[in-house]
């Protein structure tokens, strides 16, 4: 097959393979953190949890550094990514023992929710920074594969670890004491991700010498301008503005997704159906539904490739966007495990699909020299439009987690996604 040819040939680049590796011990970790901080804040038993407090917390984790982000893309375009690769996991290593610990010590929720921001935003600098660097360990020509690799490989990471987290919940006793013990697992892997990053030049990531500023006032001071340009940029730039409002309505559609997966999980299927929420195979069954997605993520890279040569990069999002809204009510109206498990999957695919499209062509669009500034404002578009998700559904979904309309409204935006992109100038595919 020509996608498994062009893999091995890709995975021949030893700086490829060093940065890919730490993208996948990254986003491992953040895997485990993530299904501890869910077991923690959804499924501990003293907790009542409902759509607005999943959306209070998700707009707590992730909204304020959303509104920073296009500041870390200008730091990204300023510092040495290598070295903020290396820094942050450090950082986050750190982080996140003082949050298993805070856990432990049974402090308020206001102070466990700022030590766990802080870990996550710090995965601003980098996410964007790992898909900025990426045009420099890989020559154009085989960036559509690359992209179909290294970002889904993280996902795929990131799920891994996320099983891993639920396994180990699994196997022991409910409490804190569990979820402090798979977030020091996470603090772990982050430490070996930041030291994974030395095997890469300090210079090999870019920017280009000239353009770093290693004092950070002198960055600070730039950054307000820097900004201004990279929207600029990107403006002047409408082949990867049009593919990043795709990008982020269907980001909008899946957020809205997963917060009602989570209800189910939480209440609906809980322990056969008991709806008590106390548990049970509600875990379980979220598990199962990361797994689905994750596997549709392993798909897309095989398939998108291919797919984006045959339909276009543009065709590709129309093809995926178009399935989501064909499918999706007639997998998810019936609110049943198995029929929600196999839209996980086909939301997988095609989110995934559209994704690595996406970023092929903002990689391609955007200039080197203000490529961090648009992955971070890219980064910001994915965090509101979770964090809008999560506030509409808890205006609309009742506490089993069981809204038609909500299905509906989701599965009409799809087919928006699907006519916008379908109608792109040929200029723009």
């Amino acid at each position: 097959m020509a996608v498994v040819r062009d893999l091995r040939l890709l995975l021949r680049f030893r700086d490829f393979r060093r940065l890919l590796a730490v993208r996948l011990l990254s986003q491992l970790s953040d895997g485990v953190f993530q299904v501890a901080l869910a077991a923690y804040v959804v499924f501990s038993p003293e907790k009542q949890t409902s759509p607005a407090a999943i959306a209070s917390a998700m707009a707590v984790l992730l909204l304020p550094y959303s509104l920073l982000g296009p500041f870390t893309g200008v730091l990204l375009d300023r510092w040495r990514r290598r070295q903020v690769l290396l820094y942050c996991n450090l950082l986050r290593a750190l982080l996140s023992a003082g949050t298993a610990a805070l856990m432990l010590l049974r402090v308020p929720d206001w102070l466990f929710y700022l030590s766990a921001l802080s870990v996550t935003g710090i995965n601003r600098f980098v996410l964007a920074g790992l898909s900025a660097a990426l045009p420099r360990v890989v020559d154009g020509d085989r960036l559509v594969v690359a992209n179909s690799l290294s970002p889904t490989a993280g996902t795929l990471a990131a799920t891994a670890g996320g099983g891993l987290a639920f396994l180990i919940h699994l196997g022991v006793a409910e409490g804190r004491a569990s979820d402090a013990l798979v977030v020091l697992l996470a603090a772990v892997v982050y430490l070996s991700a930041g030291l994974t990053s030395l095997l890469l030049g300090k210079d090999l990531l870019g920017p280009d010498p000239a353009r770093v500023q290693p004092r950070v006032g002198e960055a600070l001071r730039s950054t307000l301008s820097g900004l201004l340009h990279g929207l600029r940029h990107l403006r002047e730039r409408p082949r990867a503005a049009r593919a990043m409002a795709a990008m982020t309505a269907m980001r909008f559609c899946y957020g809205g997704l997963t917060v009602t997966v989570l209800m189910l999980c939480r209440y609906a299927w809980a322990d056969g159906g008991a709806g008590d929420g106390s548990g049970g195979d509600g875990l379980a069954l979220l598990g199962l539904a990361v797994a689905a997605s994750g596997a549709g993520f392993f798909v897309a890279a095989v398939i998108t490739p291919w797919s984006a040569n045959r339909f276009g990069t543009f065709g590709w999002i129309t093809v995926c966007a178009a399935s989501a809204a064909v499918l999706l009510p007639g997998l998810g109206l019936p609110f049943r495990p198995v029929p929600v498990l196999v839209a996980a999957f086909v939301l997988g695919v095609a989110t995934q699909g559209a994704k690595i499209a996406t970023d092929t062509v903002v990689q391609s669009s955007i200039d080197d020299a203000y490529r961090g500034r648009v992955f971070s404002l890219y980064d910001v578009l994915f965090n509101v439009a979770f964090v809008g998700a999560a506030a509409v559904c808890a205006l609309i979904l009742p506490p089993d987690g069981r809204s038609a309309a909500l299905v509906i409204a989701l599965a009409l935006i799809y087919a928006g996604v699907a006519v916008g992109t379908a109608r792109t100038p040929l200029r723009f595919t």
